[in-house]
């Protein structure tokens, strides 16, 4: 028999409890490898890649993206929970072994409730979410550059070296800096500052990215191409991207491209005929126009705009500007330069006299942003290694590092190890059931950390305080340096708590027949 599209794959069915039981066995396997990891006493994991070759990491999301499992309805269970966790790195950087041990205990604790009404069950832990958020904003605490050592090393698998790097790293390019990522020539780790920007303008196409594993699109050296006005189709460009065929460079566009000329360049790029990104014009109004030129200005691009006379048809190499390298993710692109030419330091003169003489709140916040944008340094951490096995597995701590110091930064910082849910827990006085089963459930990561320890768990805990894994005495956590963002526990709770109440809508499971069971 043929089959000539999916609707025709022969299906298996499960309905009922057998499905969900299966679904939890799934889930519980993948948590199982990904638990080890959580902690300062977590351990590391060793996974056979697509060549069968041995990775070792750390990384939760790294650990669940791994598992496949050869029973379809179990991997289905796997593959949601994976779902979250890959949601918790993309929107926090980090928590992703947090969110994933957080989804299994809700399952887990919901299903000693079977006969209770999953609608009052949704509703319960709806409001016990709304409760432990609040406690959460309620007792976070803004990051000191003293804190910033034990954030990024808690990230970092409590290495204290990289920690202190990053941390350094951080202090340097200021709160609104930017720090990438990059493989050092040699075993050494260090910190290197070069100039440039962050803007708002992220991924344009999924087939434009060049590290899939981290979702971005990754220019070395590229001319930079800014054109204000639409660019109705490829000819308009030809000229452009012939010089840069010619020269073996990349090109970032920065331009709103109609779907025609958007799809050449997916094609030629596909086809391995050039290296390019496009980012749309980020910005509105008065800001767009200023933001087009603080950009011409730090790449030394020329601008062209059909409203200032340019004709698109006769775009040439002249008008290109550089960068280093160019960096762009869901939501940002960050462009690093040589050295920031004196006519960028003039607009940032410009900016802060504008800044301190205008009145209208609106306007001054939108010019402090374009402050940040203009003054921002970016910060590259190289990362070495003596081979290219601990090369993966360091790189994979430092990025959980980077993204957690950010988060830090931007909304500040909770008792870490799993103790702010633990008291969030204690702190909401209730005797609904339905609302104990989250609340049971957030101190699940908690005792997972005491477990990987070898460290038996108590329960009449102090605010605040909780057991120091490393030397195994009771302390007051965030004194002792162990603490977590609060973006990354919040990400990690709200992503666990959708995927485990969709799992439990679940009635019937439909997964494609496996060739081992076809032959049956």
């Amino acid at each position: 028999m043929e089959f000539n599209n999916p609707s025709e794959i022969v299906k298996n069915l499960a309905f009922g409890s057998s499905a969900r039981n299966k679904i939890m066995k799934g889930v519980q396997k993948l948590t199982d490898a990904v638990e080890s990891t959580l902690g300062a006493s977590g351990k590391c994991v060793i996974y056979e890649d697509a060549l069968g070759k041995p990775v070792i990491t750390k990384d939760g999301v790294t650990v669940a993206n791994s598992v496949v499992l050869l029973d379809p309805v179990e991997n289905i269970g796997a593959t949601l929970i994976k779902e979250a966790a890959q949601k918790t790195v993309k929107e926090a950087g980090d928590g992703t072994t947090t969110s994933t041990v957080l989804a299994s205990a809700i399952l887990n604790e919901c299903n000693k409730h079977t006969n209770v009404d999953l609608r009052y069950i949704k509703e319960g832990i709806k409001k016990s979410k709304e409760k432990v958020l609040a406690y959460l904003d309620k007792i976070k605490i803004e990051v000191t550059d003293e804190m910033l050592t034990s954030v990024a090393a808690i990230s970092a698998n409590n290495d204290e070296k990289l920690g202190g790097i990053i941390a350094d790293a951080y202090k340097q390019v200021g709160k609104d800096g930017v720090v990438l990522m990059e493989e050092s020539d040699d075993e050494t780790t260090y910190v290197e500052i070069v100039d440039g920007v962050q803007f708002d303008s992220g991924l344009k196409s999924q087939h434009l990215i060049t590290d899939k594993e981290k979702n971005k699109i990754e220019l070395d050296n590229p001319f930079v191409l800014i054109v204000a006005s639409e660019v109705p189709n490829i000819r308009k460009i030809q000229a452009i991207l012939e010089h840069v065929i010619k020269e073996k460079r990349s090109l970032l566009i920065i331009a709103q491209l109609a779907q025609q000329p958007l799809s050449a360049l997916i094609m030629n790029k596909v086809k391995g005929n050039i290296k390019v990104n496009v980012v749309d014009v980020p910005g509105f109004g008065a800001t767009k126009q200023d933001t087009i030129e603080d950009l011409a200005t730090i790449t030394g691009a020329k601008i062209i705009s059909e409203d200032l006379g340019d004709d698109l048809d006769l775009i040439q190499p002249d008008c290109l500007g550089e960068a280093i390298k160019s960096v762009t993710d869901d939501n940002n692109t960050v462009i690093t330069i040589k050295k920031m030419p004196q006519a960028a330091l003039d607009r940032i003169g410009t900016v802060k006299k504008k800044i301190a003489e205008e009145k209208n709140g609106f306007i001054k916040k939108k010019l402090e942003q374009r402050l940040a944008m203009l003054s921002g340094a970016v910060g590259i951490l190289k990362v070495g290694a003596n081979s290219k096995v601990e090369l993966k597995e360091k790189k994979d701590r430092v990025e959980d590092a980077i993204y957690a110091t950010k988060a830090a930064l931007r909304e500040g910082i909770v008792p870490g190890a799993g103790i702010a849910l633990h008291n969030a827990a204690d702190s909401v006085d209730t005797k609904v059931v339905t609302e104990k089963i989250l609340l049971d459930a957030i101190k699940m990561p908690y005792k997972t950390i005491l477990a990987n320890a070898h460290i038996n768990y108590g329960p009449n805990l102090k605010e605040g305080e909780g057991i120091n894994v490393v030397t195994g005495k009771n302390c007051n956590l965030v004194k002792e340096g162990i603490i977590d963002p609060v973006l990354v526990t919040r990400t990690a709770l709200v992503n666990a708590i959708s995927v485990a109440t969709t799992i439990l809508s679940a009635d019937c499971v439909i997964s494609n027949i496996r060739i081992n069971e076809s032959s049956k």
